[in-house]
C-alpha cells in the first residue's frame, strides 16, 4: 500500500513539471509579444512627448510672448509674466532724442549777450544845432532785429537832417515818445555787450553811460584798420570799413543812412575780429576802455 502511494506521488511529481511547462512557455511568449508591441509604440509616443516638451520649453524661454500652455509647467507666475517688447520707434518720441544745434560760444560769453546798436539823430534848437534821437536800431549777434523804432523828441524838430539821418517829418509824426523809447532801449542794453561804430555818440543822445568793459567801439580798433589796409591809429568811417573789408556799399543814395543797415554792418565787423579782440581784452583783464 505504501509502495502504491509512493508510486502515485512520484508520478505526480514527475508529471507536474511537464504539466506546468506549457503554461510558462505561453506566459513567456505572451510577455515577449507584449514587450515587442510596447517597444514599437513607446518610441513614437516618447518622441512626440519629447518634441512637445522641447517646443514648450523653447517657447517658454522666448521673451515677450504669451503661451497658451504656460500653466502646465508648474512654474511661478512671476517668472512667466509677459513684458511688452520695446519698439525702436519709441526712442523717437523721447524728449531730446534729436540732436539739439549748439550756439557758437565766444570767449566772453554767449551770443545772446551781444547787441549792435546804431542811432540816427535829428536837430532841434536854433538851426538844428542840438542833436536829439530820431531812430534807434538794435540787432542780435545773428543780425536779427531786436529793436527798431522811430522816436519823437520831446522838443520841436528844426532840422531832420534827412541827407544823413534818412528821417522825414512823416516818420516822426506817430513815432514813439522819447521817454518811453529810452526806457525800452536801456532795458535791452542792461548787462549786454554793446557794439557800435562811434557808439559814444549814441550813448550821449540817450543820456546814458554804458560800462566800458561791456562796450565795443569798431571805430577805434586797430584790428579792423589792418584788415582794411588803413593806418592803425586812424578813425575810419563805417562806410569805408565795410567797403574795404566786405566790398559792401552802405549809406548810398540821397535817402540818407539806415540805422538798421549800419547796426548789422557793425556786428559783421565785430564778428570778423571778435576772437582776437576778446583775447586782447581778456589779457588786459578787462581793465581798459573796451576799445
Amino acid at each position: 500500500m505504501a509502495d502504491l502511494m509512493l508510486n502515485i506521488c512520484l508520478s505526480k511529481d514527475s508529471s507536474s513539471p511537464g504539466a506546468k511547462t506549457p503554461n510558462r512557455t505561453q506566459e513567456r511568449n505572451m510577455a515577449c509579444q507584449f514587450k515587442k508591441r510596447k517597444r514599437k509604440k513607446i518610441p513614437e509616443t516618447s518622441e512626440r512627448s519629447v518634441s512637445f516638451t522641447q517646443r514648450s520649453f523653447s517657447h517658454a524661454s522666448t521673451p515677450n510672448r504669451v503661451l497658451p500652455h504656460v500653466a502646465s509647467f508648474n512654474k511661478p507666475s512671476t517668472s512667466l509674466h509677459w513684458q511688452p517688447s520695446i519698439s525702436t520707434n519709441a526712442k523717437a518720441s523721447e524728449p531730446n532724442s534729436r540732436p539739439i544745434p549748439v550756439p557758437r560760444c565766444l570767449p566772453s560769453g554767449l551770443p545772446s549777450k551781444y547787441l549792435a546798436m546804431d542811432c540816427e539823430m535829428v536837430g532841434t534848437g536854433p538851426k538844428g544845432s542840438i542833436s536829439h534821437l530820431g531812430r534807434c536800431s538794435i540787432v542780435s549777434y545773428e543780425g536779427d532785429v531786436v529793436f527798431d523804432k522811430f522816436i519823437k523828441p520831446s522838443v520841436p524838430v528844426t532840422d531832420y537832417r534827412t541827407r544823413w539821418s534818412g528821417l522825414r517829418a512823416r516818420d516822426l509824426k506817430n513815432a514813439t515818445p522819447y521817454v518811453q523809447a529810452r526806457k525800452e532801449i536801456l532795458k535791452l542794453l542792461a548787462g549786454k555787450v554793446v557794439i557800435g561804430h562811434a557808439v559814444h555818440n549814441d550813448f550821449q543822445v540817450l543820456q546814458y553811460s554804458h560800462p566800458a568793459a561791456l562796450t565795443r567801439d569798431t571805430s577805434r580798433i586797430p584790428l579792423l584798420n589792418r584788415r582794411a589796409g588803413f593806418e592803425e591809429k586812424s578813425i575810419a568811417s563805417l562806410k569805408r570799413l565795410t567797403k574795404a573789408i566786405f566790398n559792401r556799399d552802405i549809406q548810398t543814395g540821397r535817402r540818407g543812412h539806415s540805422s538798421l543797415e549800419d547796426a548789422r554792418a557793425t556786428m559783421d565787423l565785430y564778428k570778423l575780429v571778435e576772437n582776437e579782440w576778446e583775447k586782447t581784452l581778456a589779457s588786459r583783464k578787462m581793465g581798459g576802455s573796451g576799445s
